[in-house]
């Protein structure tokens, strides 16, 4: 890779390739989890599952995602990233294949699990490879910004192709991630380096930390994403217990010789700002396409197609974010874009408010290119804070701990905005009351990181 003072930053063709494929496997998680959310009520159908039963169809790739999320960072670390990500990939692959063929249930649950848990190992480790793999500075913001667009096209061209294969084979589904997967696992064999430092590094393992942590963060999650389904004791004993584990993961962690999580990584104020308020990001976005998808396909009738294509137009970020975001950063620097994103994403939730029983599809456009404005913006620069100055060695975890963070809080802002609805009165009202949950986590998210532009004011 070169640059020239004043130009953008050029990427030589094995570098172009390297980020291909790992922009292809950030696609591929995208659309996978996009396309099968859309495919839940045939899956209903074909197997005759229980609604109980098909939102543990859910709930096993968000536990296996965001469970073992750190680990699976920290591992990248200790293992070697490019190993870590092909071997993951690899096993991506065969339990996506295995899903679907399923013909029972169970099967199709552990099989999510199983892909969840390989895309929690995958994922940090192709982020590492990019923050590892390219100069610090325009040429890794640009590649970073590349990544997170794709990362958001896959999801919302998801929304799209779980429609149209849904309306065909559920099973389609499962199906193609896991052909895309295998051309992603040729393509990354043959392009993405290793480096000499993954031979050579010390791979003492934490143990104790990784099961206290991964057990934590499983509690935590199941607590929180079953909080709106399940008894109020058994929520308040799940993440009590996750509560207590995560205090003996740090107890564990401090008396560690080789820590799974260096604590004093967490002192960076940047870094805490970035993972907070991609926590409340993350719950805003996904608890508003909740909100979005139960009020156009059951208040008002639409097909899973036609909701899909209403909601494409979030995609422009896949466009903006490696076009126009990039050049607002080099301006204006990464904090003030994250609370200008943050802000705008405010303004696309609070513009859906008016919905009504009739509203046109126009009235709601604005919301839906705005928030695609609003993700390109933070998204990115996110990631880019988040392991920007962090160590070489410890960038698998710095990219884990984000994740964990989208995670976490996309299973909060599910659990919240079912909760509002679950207790509304119902109609209209009820999705409207809803919203508000959205509104506040990004509302907060702003303030979070503007506090870091009134600190770097202060010094």
């Amino acid at each position: 890779m070169s640059t020239t003072a004043g130009a953008p930053p050029r990427f030589t063709p094995r570098t172009w390739g390297t980020l291909f494929v790992l922009c292809g496997a950030i696609f591929l998680e995208g659309i996978d989890v996009a396309m099968l959310n859309v495919a839940l009520p045939a899956i209903r159908a074909d197997l005759g599952l229980s609604t109980g039963e098909l939102q543990w169809v859910v709930s096993a790739y968000v536990l296996g995602y965001g469970g073992f999320m750190l680990a699976g960072g920290r591992a990248a670390d200790l293992f070697g990233r490019r190993r870590m990500f092909l071997v993951w990939l690899a096993v991506f692959l065969v339990v996506s294949a295995v899903g679907g063929l399923a013909g029972e249930g169970w099967l199709l649950i552990v099989a999510r699990f199983v892909a969840g848990v390989a895309a929690a190992v995958m994922t940090p480790a192709g982020l590492s490879i990019i923050t590892t793999g390219f100069e610090e500075g325009p040429q890794r913001n640009r590649a970073l910004l590349v990544y997170s667009g794709t990362a958001a096209g896959g999801f919302s061209l998801g929304l799209v192709l779980g429609g149209l294969l849904s309306a065909v084979n559920w099973r389609l589904v499962l199906f193609v991630p896991a052909a895309l997967a295998l051309v992603i696992l040729l393509l990354g064999a043959a392009l993405i380096p290793a480096t000499p430092q993954e031979r050579t590094r010390d791979r003492r393992v934490d143990v104790l930390g990784a099961v206290t942590v991964t057990a934590a963060i499983v509690l935590l999650v199941l607590g929180v994403e079953r909080s709106a389904h399940s008894a109020a004791g058994w929520t308040t004993a799940t993440i009590a217990a996750g509560l207590v584990l995560a205090a003996l993961f740090v107890l564990v962690e401090r008396r560690s010789a080789a820590p799974l999580i260096r604590l004093g990584l967490l002192r960076s104020g940047a870094l805490v700002r970035a993972n907070l308020a991609g926590l409340l990001f993350a719950a805003a976005f996904f608890g508003f396409q909740f909100i979005a998808v139960l009020y156009l396909q059951e208040l008002r009738g639409w097909s899973a197609l036609e909701t899909s294509l209403a909601m494409l137009a979030i995609g422009a970020d896949a466009v903006l974010a490696p076009t126009l975001t990039p050049r607002l950063v080099e301006r204006f620097g990464n904090a003030k874009v994250i609370v200008a994103g943050l802000v705008l994403a405010v303004v696309s939730y609070a513009l859906f408010l008016p919905i009504s029983t009739d509203t046109v599809y126009l009235a709601m456009f604005p919301t839906m290119i705005v928030l695609g404005v609003a993700f390109a913006l933070a998204y990115g620069p996110l990631t880019i804070v988040a392991t920007d100055g962090v160590a070489e060695h410890e960038q698998g975890l710095a990219g884990g701990l984000l994740y964990t963070a989208f995670q976490f809080g996309a299973a909060l802002g599910l659990a919240a905005c079912t909760a509002v609805l679950t207790g509304a009165s119902g109609g209209v009202d009820g999705y409207r009351s809803a919203l508000v949950v959205p509104i506040a986590a990004a509302a907060v998210a702003a303030v979070i990181s503007a506090s870091g532009l009134r600190k770097r004011v202060a010094r």
